[in-house]
C-alpha cells in the first residue's frame, strides 16, 4: 500500500477538517459567478431561483445580461422583450434589447428600440449613443452619423467605438493612432 504525501489519510473514524466542512455547505451566489465571469453558471442559478418561484424582475434582467455576454444573443432579446412587454420598464432595457437586435442583424428593429428611448424622460445613455452611431454607419447616413459622433466622449468604450467605424470605412491609420492612444494610456 502506496501513501500519499500530499493528502492526509483519512479513514472512516477521521472527521474532516472544519473548513472543508464549510465548504461544503456554501451555497453559491450570483454575485460571486458575475465576479469570476462565468456567466453559465449564473444563468443556471437564476434560472433555478425563477423557476422555484423566488424570480422577480431583477433576476429576469441578469438572466438577459447572462445571455448576452455568453454570446446568446436571441435568447437575450427574448428575455429583453419579455421585459419591455412589462408596465415601467427601465429605459436600458430598450437599449439592451436594441443592441441584441444589432448583433443578430436586425438593424431596423436596433434603430426602434433606440430611438424608442430618444422619446422617454432622464438622461440618454453613452451605450444607446453608441448603438445609434453604429445604427447610422450600417444606414449609411452620414449626417446622423456625424451628430452622433459629437455625442462621444473620451472614455475608453466610446473611442474603441470611434475606431471601429474608421476601420469599417477604410481609415485605417486613424484607427490605429486612437488604439495606441489607448494602449498608451492603459499600460
Amino acid at each position: 500500500m502506496m501513501l500519499s504525501r500530499t493528502k492526509p489519510a483519512t479513514g472512516p473514524g477521521t472527521q474532516a477538517p472544519a473548513k472543508e466542512a464549510k465548504k461544503k455547505k456554501k451555497i453559491p451566489k450570483v454575485e460571486d459567478f458575475l465576479q469570476a465571469r462565468d456567466y453559465t453558471g449564473a444563468i443556471t442559478l437564476l434560472e433555478f431561483n425563477r423557476n422555484s418561484g423566488k424570480g422577480n424582475e431583477e433576476t429576469d434582467l441578469w438572466i438577459a445580461y447572462c445571455a448576452f455576454h455568453l454570446g446568446e444573443y436571441r435568447r437575450a432579446m427574448e428575455e429583453y422583450e419579455r421585459l419591455v412587454k412589462r408596465d415601467g420598464c427601465h429605459p436600458d432595457v430598450f437599449t439592451n434589447l436594441g443592441c441584441c437586435y444589432f448583433l443578430l442583424g436586425m438593424y431596423p428593429e436596433a434603430d426602434d428600440m433606440a430611438n424608442k428611448v430618444q422619446g422617454m424622460e432622464g438622461p440618454k445613455s453613452r451605450l444607446q449613443n453608441r448603438l445609434l452611431f453604429h445604427l447610422s454607419h450600417k444606414f449609411n447616413d452620414e449626417k446622423r452619423l456625424m451628430g452622433f459622433h459629437q455625442n462621444l466622449q473620451d472614455i475608453i468604450e466610446d473611442q474603441l467605438s470611434l475606431a471601429s467605424i474608421h476601420y469599417l470605412r477604410s481609415h485605417y491609420q486613424e484607427a490605429i493612432d486612437i488604439y495606441k492612444r489607448i494602449l498608451l494610456d492603459n499600460r
